[in-house]
């Protein structure tokens, strides 16, 4: 695991200096401080930030083939490149490390941006070609590792975060208030959009190629779903179920197993859910692998899981290590995780996973795996049983009995557990019968969101303007063709997952301590073959992630497979506006430590950034204050507010570079077709 960047000319002849990339690289020290390598020619220049996992002693990049006519950094993992390197091997490939770069780089070799197709992992990868004069840039399947770029005065300039980019004297960073508004909605921006004014994202399962000054994006690869039907998606026989679940088990096992692939120990992380404990399972039941596992404990018992992480912990026989995370833990660092994360955030959730990370690095893990993408690809989500209600609902519109289904679903959210039928009804009633609009499964989460745009300046809604209306989901050809629950995955993919749960809450909360996270439930295999699974083996009747829980029966207590799902959250509001030292969990104040909440909060303060209403703030503030309760979109405002002008003072009004590397800093500086070390 590593981090990128680098500059290629386009249209400009100015020299690439090195000083350049030791200052972009020094952006991001903090996702590789093992080594650090840099490539320059005439044309590009290429910097690699390195978390040595693979060939301790001689993966250092940037790396090149025989000839010296490609160089490669890269940021990732490919599993499966033990068998990759054989195949290469007997094509007559010549290899010198013993690292997965090396693999990617003959594999670019032999079949060009073809490569792609044959790797299993997460990555984003940088190949100069010195004949072709070209640069190809490309990102894994779903999106686990992040890519950015921009045009500026004739340069294209990437890495894998944006502060890499802004390191350099010709990127300035401004608000997108579009971007804005998409957070704003759908809790994170839209690929490729990025909350800063043409700053992209390479979208996932697409590469990039440079050549000739012309840039050009193509799709190598995308989700795909098939086409339904009443008489195509029958009823599943037991045998065939059986078939089913062999072949899932056979598939998870070995996804599993190549995922601990490293030379440094690998741990698990432990929610005290399916997912994460199914995996742990694994590693138990099929490897030889001593396992450490890590978890989350929360002061307030409204999401603390621990008891059921601990009866885990201690059904596998694991070394267990937990940190706990209280309200003033998460208002603390709170600016540290907007930070890294370079995005407004609605949740407080990546919070935690930023303390988690710190604790698996105190403890010398590298890599940990975990459980993500279970939820999207086999239906996890109460969205998806929400959706399903509605559906069943909307048949006879004018039941009483239809919407108290949806009490089941939202026991955390008072007002949807103890809400009459009048509540639900006028709750998720909204646009009901319009059951074959491409967003009916995710119209009411996003509308109820939205209405965080009333905390927006009037300046900033102006400018907005009508593409408030008209954002562009990327509903591939096929999407009318797809089932409800598909189509409903395939939002939540790719508006959710992609862009939030993968990157703030994934990736950058393990990377800010150089931990690198693995994801088994993410091997292409394994989604494929989600994805084409019926779909009462996914979602039956209200049964969520019905396939898993009958492959959980032979590995966990059924006090694990057997518990409805509880959305991992965090607390927002006592997080950062503290109850009197009488009522909160530590007995103790923590208003000094959160002296940053009132001060970005204040009316001047917002003001100054003019992208909300300080009156409308100050009454958000107020009502805290006065001990009032907070709705959902209270909350979701207020850490959205707070974090947008944590971004606006830490990227725009105060952006601060870090110190360039050194000549100690264990530089690799490589030149075309000759090379040579510092440090």
């Amino acid at each position: 695991m590593c981090g990128i960047t680098g500059i290629v000319n386009l249209t400009r002849l100015e020299p690439i200096l090195e000083e350049h990339l030791r200052r972009m690289l020094a952006m991001i020290r903090h996702r590789g401080p093992d080594q650090f390598g840099i490539y320059l020619d005439e044309q590009v220049g290429l910097g690699n930030a390195r978390l040595s996992i693979i060939d301790l002693g001689g993966g250092q990049q940037p790396i090149t083939n025989e000839t010296q006519t490609l160089w490669i950094v890269y940021n990732g993992e490919i599993f499966n490149y033990i068998e990759l390197r054989s195949e290469l091997e007997a094509r007559g490939h010549c290899f010198t490390t013993q690292t997965d770069t090396e693999v990617i780089l003959h594999l670019y070799e032999e079949y060009g941006p073809g490569c792609l197709q044959y790797l299993n992992g997460q990555f984003a990868i940088a190949i100069w070609d010195t004949e072709q004069q070209s640069l190809f840039l490309a990102r894994d399947r779903v999106g686990v590792r992040p890519l950015f770029y921009t045009v500026a005065q004739g340069a294209l300039l990437f890495g894998s975060e944006i502060k890499a980019i802004l390191a350099d004297a010709r990127v300035q960073a401004q608000i997108d208030p579009v971007a804005l508004s998409q957070v704003f909605t759908f809790w994170s921006t839209l690929t490729p959009r990025t909350v800063f004014r043409d700053i992209v994202e390479l979208p996932p399962g697409h590469f990039l190629l440079v050549r000739q000054g012309q840039v050009s994006i193509e799709q190598y690869w995308q989700l795909n779903f098939p086409e339904w039907s009443e008489k195509s998606n029958p009823g599943i026989t037991p045998r065939d179920e059986a078939n089913y679940l062999e072949e899932f088990r056979h598939l998870l096992i070995d996804a599993t197993q190549i995922r601990l692939r490293a030379d440094v120990p690998v741990g698990a992380y432990l929610s005290g859910g399916l997912d994460s404990s199914v995996i742990a399972a694994i590693i138990r039941n099929y490897t030889n692998n001593h396992l450490d596992t890590f978890s989350i404990a929360f002061s307030d018992p409204t999401y603390d899981e621990s008891v059921y992480q601990q009866q885990m912990a201690d059904y596998l026989g694991t070394q267990h290590q937990v940190v706990q995370a209280t309200h003033a833990d998460i208002g603390r660092v709170f600016p540290q995780v907007v930070w890294h994360t370079e995005t407004p955030l609605l949740r407080t959730a990546p919070v935690p996973m930023f303390l988690l990370s710190k604790l698996v690095r105190q403890h010398n893990f590298k890599v940990v795996l975990t459980g993500e993408g279970a939820d999207e690809f086999l239906a996890g989500y109460n969205i998806f049983k929400e959706a399903k209600i509605r559906r069943f609902w909307a048949r006879q519109p004018q039941s009483s009995l239809r919407p108290l289904l949806l009490k089941r679903l939202y026991p955390y959210i008072p007002n949807l557990a103890g809400g009459s039928v009048a509540y639900l009804t006028s709750f998720f009633g909204q646009e009901l019968p319009h059951v074959t609009s491409a967003d009916y499964s995710h119209a009411i989460r996003w509308h109820n969101t939205s209405r965080t745009h009333r905390f927006f300046s009037a300046e900033l809604t102006q400018v907005i303007g009508e593409e408030v209306r008209n954002y562009p989901i990327p509903y591939p050809p096929d999407f009318k063709r797809w089932g409800p629950l598909q189509q409903a995955q395939f939002l939540e993919i790719t508006t959710f997952m992609s862009p939030y749960l993968l990157s703030s809450q994934g990736d950058r909360m393990g990377m800010a301590h150089s931990i690198e996270g693995r994801f088994p439930f993410l091997d292409y295999r394994v989604i494929e073959f989600c994805n084409n699974l019926p779909t009462q083996l996914k979602l039956r009747g209200l049964t969520e992630k019905y396939l898993l829980k009958r492959l959980a029966q032979t590995w966990l207590p059924a006090e694990i497979w057997r518990r409805p799902k509880q959305p991992y959250r965090a607390p927002v509001h006592r997080s950062f506006f503290p109850l009197p030292a009488s009522d909160n969990e530590s007995g103790c104040r923590s208003e000094t430590s959160l002296e940053y909440v009132r001060d970005m909060l204040s009316p001047g303060a917002i003001a100054a950034t003019g992208l909300f209403n300080p009156e409308a703030v100050s009454q958000l503030v107020s009502k805290i204050d006065r001990g009032l309760r907070l709705s959902e979109t209270d909350d979701m405002a207020l850490a959205g507010i707070l974090s947008s002008q944590l971004i606006d003072q830490q990227f725009i009004s105060n952006f601060k570079l870090a110190p360039p590397l050194a000549a100690n800093d264990n530089v690799k500086v490589c030149r075309k077709l000759a090379y040579f070390q510092e440090g």
